[in-house]
Protein backbone atom coordinates (compact mmCIF):
# COMPACT_ATOMS: atom_id res chain seq x y z
CA UNK A 1 0.00 0.00 0.00
CA UNK A 2 2.95 2.51 0.78
CA UNK A 3 4.68 1.89 -3.00
CA UNK A 4 1.00 2.58 -4.45
CA UNK A 5 0.53 5.64 -2.02
CA UNK A 6 4.44 7.29 -3.10
CA UNK A 7 3.45 5.99 -6.76
CA UNK A 8 0.13 8.04 -6.91
CA UNK A 9 1.86 10.85 -5.87
CA UNK A 10 4.74 10.62 -8.41
CA UNK A 11 1.77 10.12 -10.82
CA UNK A 12 -0.01 13.41 -9.72
CA UNK A 13 3.21 15.15 -9.83
CA UNK A 14 4.54 13.86 -13.38
CA UNK A 15 1.19 14.50 -14.76
CA UNK A 16 0.71 18.04 -13.43
CA UNK A 17 3.98 19.27 -14.75
CA UNK A 18 3.48 17.99 -18.18
CA UNK A 19 -0.20 19.64 -18.57
CA UNK A 20 1.92 22.53 -17.65
CA UNK A 21 3.78 21.97 -20.60
CA UNK A 22 1.04 20.81 -22.75
CA UNK A 23 -2.20 19.28 -22.03
CA UNK A 24 -1.87 16.10 -24.72
CA UNK A 25 1.69 15.80 -22.86
CA UNK A 26 -0.44 15.71 -19.10
CA UNK A 27 -2.70 12.94 -21.17
CA UNK A 28 -0.15 10.87 -22.55
CA UNK A 29 1.68 10.85 -18.85
CA UNK A 30 -1.41 10.32 -16.66
CA UNK A 31 -2.16 7.31 -19.08
CA UNK A 32 1.42 6.06 -19.15
CA UNK A 33 1.23 6.51 -15.51
CA UNK A 34 -1.57 4.55 -14.76
CA UNK A 35 -0.21 1.53 -17.25
CA UNK A 36 3.13 0.84 -14.70
CA UNK A 37 0.43 1.23 -12.16
CA UNK A 38 -1.90 -2.13 -13.69
CA UNK A 39 1.13 -4.06 -14.62
CA UNK A 40 3.02 -3.42 -11.45
CA UNK A 41 -0.28 -4.80 -9.34
CA UNK A 42 -0.32 -7.18 -11.87
CA UNK A 43 3.16 -8.64 -11.19
CA UNK A 44 2.77 -8.09 -7.28
CA UNK A 45 -0.41 -9.60 -7.03
CA UNK A 46 1.10 -12.92 -8.85
CA UNK A 47 4.31 -12.03 -6.51
CA UNK A 48 2.03 -12.56 -3.64
CA UNK A 49 0.36 -15.91 -4.90
CA UNK A 50 3.41 -17.32 -5.41
CA UNK A 51 4.41 -16.47 -1.61
CA UNK A 52 1.07 -17.25 -0.41
CA UNK A 53 1.85 -21.27 -2.38
CA UNK A 54 5.04 -20.91 -0.68
CA UNK A 55 3.20 -20.42 2.96
CA UNK A 56 1.35 -23.07 1.98
CA UNK A 57 4.21 -25.62 1.13
CA UNK A 58 6.02 -24.70 4.63
CA UNK A 59 3.20 -24.76 6.46
CA UNK A 60 2.32 -28.91 4.43
CA UNK A 61 6.05 -29.69 5.73
CA UNK A 62 5.63 -28.74 9.31
CA UNK A 63 2.80 -31.17 9.53
CA UNK A 64 4.75 -33.86 8.25
CA UNK A 65 4.97 -33.98 3.98
CA UNK A 66 8.51 -33.80 2.81
CA UNK A 67 7.42 -33.24 -0.70
CA UNK A 68 8.02 -29.79 -1.63
CA UNK A 69 7.53 -28.44 -5.76
CA UNK A 70 10.45 -27.18 -7.85
CA UNK A 71 8.87 -26.61 -10.95
CA UNK A 72 6.31 -23.45 -9.15
CA UNK A 73 9.53 -21.69 -7.76
CA UNK A 74 11.80 -21.63 -10.23
CA UNK A 75 12.75 -18.28 -10.69
CA UNK A 76 13.36 -14.82 -8.80
CA UNK A 77 13.80 -13.73 -5.91
CA UNK A 78 11.03 -16.64 -4.55
CA UNK A 79 13.27 -19.03 -6.54
CA UNK A 80 15.92 -18.23 -4.34
CA UNK A 81 13.97 -18.51 -1.52
CA UNK A 82 12.75 -21.68 -2.28
CA UNK A 83 16.06 -23.61 -2.93
CA UNK A 84 17.41 -22.35 0.49
CA UNK A 85 13.77 -23.22 1.93
CA UNK A 86 14.34 -26.73 -0.14
CA UNK A 87 17.74 -27.11 1.62
CA UNK A 88 16.89 -26.90 5.09
CA UNK A 89 13.75 -29.22 4.69
CA UNK A 90 16.61 -31.60 3.48
CA UNK A 91 18.72 -31.41 6.36
CA UNK A 92 16.16 -31.18 8.68
CA UNK A 93 14.45 -34.18 7.03
CA UNK A 94 17.81 -35.85 7.81
CA UNK A 95 18.25 -34.47 10.96
CA UNK A 96 15.28 -36.11 12.06
CA UNK A 97 16.01 -40.01 10.40
CA UNK A 98 19.22 -39.80 12.33
CA UNK A 99 17.45 -39.04 15.41
CA UNK A 100 15.09 -41.54 14.37
CA UNK A 101 17.10 -44.15 14.09
CA UNK A 102 19.32 -42.93 17.37
CA UNK A 103 16.35 -43.58 19.24
CA UNK A 104 15.37 -47.02 17.72
CA UNK A 105 19.05 -48.30 18.64
CA UNK A 106 19.11 -46.48 21.95
CA UNK A 107 15.55 -48.23 22.70
CA UNK A 108 17.23 -51.50 21.44
CA UNK A 109 20.88 -51.08 23.57
CA UNK A 110 18.90 -50.53 27.17
CA UNK A 111 17.26 -53.50 26.49
CA UNK A 112 20.29 -55.55 25.39
CA UNK A 113 21.98 -53.93 28.04
CA UNK A 114 19.13 -54.82 31.26
CA UNK A 115 19.09 -58.15 29.59
CA UNK A 116 22.79 -58.50 29.99
CA UNK A 117 22.77 -57.58 33.38
CA UNK A 118 19.68 -59.01 34.80
CA UNK A 119 20.51 -62.51 34.01
CA UNK A 120 23.76 -62.69 36.40
CA UNK A 121 21.98 -60.60 38.96
CA UNK A 122 19.39 -63.01 39.19
CA UNK A 123 21.67 -65.90 39.58
CA UNK A 124 23.33 -63.49 42.12
CA UNK A 125 20.29 -63.59 44.51
CA UNK A 126 19.72 -67.23 44.08
CA UNK A 127 23.14 -67.81 44.85
CA UNK A 128 22.45 -65.56 47.93
CA UNK A 129 19.55 -66.88 49.04
CA UNK A 130 21.43 -70.46 48.72
CA UNK A 131 24.23 -69.10 51.19
CA UNK A 132 21.69 -68.22 53.56
CA UNK A 133 20.52 -71.59 53.96
CA UNK A 134 21.63 -73.16 57.56
CA UNK A 135 22.57 -76.49 56.81
CA UNK A 136 24.42 -75.64 53.82
CA UNK A 137 28.44 -77.13 53.33
CA UNK A 138 31.97 -76.08 53.46
CA UNK A 139 32.65 -77.40 49.81
CA UNK A 140 28.75 -76.06 48.21
CA UNK A 141 29.81 -72.58 50.20
CA UNK A 142 32.85 -72.51 48.63
CA UNK A 143 31.55 -73.69 45.21
CA UNK A 144 28.78 -70.80 45.34
CA UNK A 145 31.26 -68.17 46.20
CA UNK A 146 33.61 -68.97 43.29
CA UNK A 147 30.62 -68.49 40.69
CA UNK A 148 29.57 -65.84 42.80
CA UNK A 149 33.09 -63.87 41.97
CA UNK A 150 32.77 -65.09 38.76
CA UNK A 151 28.95 -63.04 38.01
CA UNK A 152 30.56 -60.47 40.09
CA UNK A 153 33.45 -60.27 37.00
CA UNK A 154 31.33 -60.47 34.71
CA UNK A 155 28.82 -57.68 35.67
CA UNK A 156 32.07 -55.66 36.19
CA UNK A 157 33.54 -56.35 32.83
CA UNK A 158 30.26 -55.73 31.37
CA UNK A 159 29.74 -52.15 32.49
CA UNK A 160 33.49 -51.34 32.04
CA UNK A 161 33.16 -51.95 28.34
CA UNK A 162 29.54 -50.22 28.46
CA UNK A 163 31.41 -47.35 29.55
CA UNK A 164 34.31 -47.14 27.05
CA UNK A 165 32.12 -47.92 24.40
CA UNK A 166 29.32 -45.02 25.49
CA UNK A 167 32.70 -42.54 25.53
CA UNK A 168 33.57 -43.23 22.19
CA UNK A 169 29.99 -42.90 20.78
CA UNK A 170 29.51 -39.87 22.17
CA UNK A 171 33.09 -38.37 21.24
CA UNK A 172 34.56 -37.63 23.91
CA UNK A 173 37.84 -39.89 23.58
CA UNK A 174 41.20 -38.50 22.64
CA UNK A 175 43.18 -40.61 20.80
CA UNK A 176 47.05 -40.21 21.34
CA UNK A 177 48.43 -40.59 18.65
CA UNK A 178 52.22 -42.24 19.01
CA UNK A 179 54.35 -44.31 17.07
CA UNK A 180 55.21 -47.20 18.38
CA UNK A 181 56.85 -51.00 17.32
CA UNK A 182 54.37 -53.41 16.23
CA UNK A 183 56.20 -56.24 18.58
CA UNK A 184 55.78 -53.81 21.64
CA UNK A 185 51.93 -52.94 20.58
CA UNK A 186 51.61 -56.69 20.16
CA UNK A 187 53.42 -57.65 23.67
CA UNK A 188 51.74 -55.39 25.38
CA UNK A 189 48.25 -56.47 24.30
CA UNK A 190 48.88 -60.34 24.58
CA UNK A 191 50.35 -59.92 27.78
CA UNK A 192 46.63 -60.55 29.96
CA UNK A 193 45.93 -63.47 27.87
CA UNK A 194 49.75 -65.29 28.38
CA UNK A 195 48.46 -66.92 31.91
CA UNK A 196 45.18 -68.25 30.43
CA UNK A 197 46.65 -69.17 27.37
CA UNK A 198 49.07 -71.00 29.16
CA UNK A 199 46.28 -73.25 31.40
CA UNK A 200 44.78 -73.94 27.72
CA UNK A 201 48.05 -75.65 26.34
CA UNK A 202 47.76 -72.78 23.65
CA UNK A 203 50.62 -71.61 21.69
CA UNK A 204 51.51 -68.21 20.70
CA UNK A 205 53.07 -66.66 17.83
CA UNK A 206 54.24 -63.78 17.22
CA UNK A 207 56.04 -62.06 14.02
CA UNK A 208 55.71 -58.18 13.58
CA UNK A 209 57.92 -55.72 12.39
CA UNK A 210 57.81 -52.27 11.21
CA UNK A 211 55.79 -49.46 13.54
CA UNK A 212 52.59 -48.15 13.77
CA UNK A 213 51.19 -44.43 14.01
CA UNK A 214 47.85 -44.83 17.31
CA UNK A 215 46.67 -44.80 20.59
CA UNK A 216 49.32 -47.55 22.15
CA UNK A 217 46.18 -47.78 25.21
CA UNK A 218 43.12 -48.35 23.19
CA UNK A 219 44.76 -50.35 20.37
CA UNK A 220 46.16 -52.79 22.81
CA UNK A 221 42.69 -53.21 24.44
CA UNK A 222 41.31 -53.58 21.03
CA UNK A 223 43.94 -55.92 19.82
CA UNK A 224 43.80 -58.26 23.34
CA UNK A 225 39.65 -58.65 22.65
CA UNK A 226 40.22 -59.93 19.51
CA UNK A 227 42.82 -62.12 20.25
CA UNK A 228 40.74 -63.34 23.91
CA UNK A 229 38.11 -63.96 21.32
CA UNK A 230 40.49 -66.59 19.29
CA UNK A 231 41.55 -67.89 22.40
CA UNK A 232 38.04 -68.42 23.36
CA UNK A 233 37.06 -70.41 20.44
CA UNK A 234 40.37 -72.13 19.63
CA UNK A 235 40.54 -75.86 21.48
CA UNK A 236 42.95 -76.97 24.24
CA UNK A 237 46.57 -76.95 22.73
CA UNK A 238 45.69 -75.02 19.67
CA UNK A 239 47.61 -72.55 18.04
CA UNK A 240 46.78 -68.40 17.94
CA UNK A 241 49.65 -66.68 15.40
CA UNK A 242 49.45 -62.53 14.62
CA UNK A 243 51.74 -61.47 12.19
CA UNK A 244 52.14 -57.50 11.88
CA UNK A 245 53.95 -55.95 8.92
CA UNK A 246 54.12 -51.88 7.69
CA UNK A 247 54.04 -51.25 4.10
CA UNK A 248 54.01 -47.21 2.37
CA UNK A 249 50.03 -47.47 2.77
CA UNK A 250 49.11 -49.10 6.11
CA UNK A 251 50.45 -50.54 8.53
CA UNK A 252 48.53 -54.29 8.84
CA UNK A 253 48.11 -56.75 11.77
CA UNK A 254 46.84 -60.64 11.02
CA UNK A 255 45.18 -62.71 13.85
CA UNK A 256 44.53 -66.08 13.01
CA UNK A 257 43.68 -69.52 14.76
CA UNK A 258 42.74 -72.88 14.46
CA UNK A 259 39.69 -73.13 15.89
CA UNK A 260 36.35 -73.66 14.87
CA UNK A 261 36.12 -70.95 12.81
CA UNK A 262 33.13 -68.43 12.36
CA UNK A 263 29.85 -69.58 10.69
CA UNK A 264 28.72 -68.19 7.65
CA UNK A 265 25.60 -66.53 8.96
CA UNK A 266 27.77 -65.06 11.61
CA UNK A 267 30.28 -62.67 9.37
CA UNK A 268 28.30 -60.21 9.08
CA UNK A 269 27.25 -59.87 12.49
CA UNK A 270 30.13 -60.38 14.52
CA UNK A 271 30.92 -56.72 14.98
CA UNK A 272 27.39 -55.49 16.20
CA UNK A 273 27.07 -55.08 20.23
CA UNK A 274 25.76 -58.31 22.22
CA UNK A 275 25.51 -60.50 18.95
CA UNK A 276 26.56 -63.85 20.25
CA UNK A 277 27.50 -66.68 17.09
CA UNK A 278 26.93 -70.23 16.96
CA UNK A 279 29.90 -71.46 18.38
CA UNK A 280 29.89 -68.51 20.89
CA UNK A 281 30.68 -69.40 24.96
CA UNK A 282 27.84 -69.18 26.96
CA UNK A 283 29.62 -66.76 29.18
CA UNK A 284 30.09 -64.49 26.17
CA UNK A 285 28.72 -61.12 26.41
CA UNK A 286 28.73 -59.93 23.33
CA UNK A 287 30.91 -56.74 23.52
CA UNK A 288 34.78 -57.53 22.87
CA UNK A 289 34.61 -56.76 19.17
CA UNK A 290 32.33 -54.29 18.56
CA UNK A 291 34.34 -52.39 21.17
CA UNK A 292 37.73 -53.35 19.18
CA UNK A 293 35.98 -52.42 15.62
CA UNK A 294 34.55 -48.98 17.28
CA UNK A 295 38.57 -48.23 18.82
CA UNK A 296 40.26 -49.57 15.30
CA UNK A 297 37.66 -47.11 12.91
CA UNK A 298 37.92 -44.45 15.26
CA UNK A 299 41.79 -43.97 14.66
CA UNK A 300 41.23 -44.53 11.08
CA UNK A 301 41.60 -48.02 10.81
CA UNK A 302 39.87 -51.06 9.30
CA UNK A 303 39.19 -54.43 10.67
CA UNK A 304 37.62 -57.46 9.01
CA UNK A 305 36.66 -60.76 9.91
CA UNK A 306 37.08 -64.26 7.83
CA UNK A 307 37.88 -67.64 8.02
CA UNK A 308 41.25 -69.41 6.78
CA UNK A 309 41.34 -71.26 3.73
CA UNK A 310 42.06 -74.47 6.13
CA UNK A 311 40.48 -73.88 9.23
CA UNK A 312 39.75 -71.11 11.91
CA UNK A 313 39.28 -67.54 11.71
CA UNK A 314 41.16 -64.65 11.11
CA UNK A 315 41.22 -60.86 11.61
CA UNK A 316 42.60 -58.29 9.61
CA UNK A 317 43.13 -54.73 11.44
CA UNK A 318 44.88 -51.85 8.78
CA UNK A 319 45.81 -48.58 10.55
CA UNK A 320 46.19 -46.09 7.86
CA UNK A 321 48.49 -43.67 7.18
CA UNK A 322 46.12 -41.64 5.56
CA UNK A 323 42.61 -40.93 4.95
CA UNK A 324 40.60 -43.53 3.84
Amino acid sequence: MVSIAVFCVLTALASAIAFYAHPWFGIFTLLLCFTFLLVHLFFTRQRYKQMEALSFDIDRILHGEDVLSLENYAEGELGVLHSEIYKMTVRLREQRQRLQEDKTFLADFLADVSHQIRTPLTSLALITSLLREPDITNERREALLREYHVLLSRIDTLVTSLLKISKLDAGTVIFQQETVTLDELLQRATAPLLVPMELREQTLCLNAKGKVDCDMTWTAEAICNIVKNCMEHTPTGGNISIHASETALYSEIVISDNGSGIAKEDIPHIFDRFYKGKHTNANSIGIGLSLARTIIVSQNGTLKAENNPDRGARFTIRFYKGTV
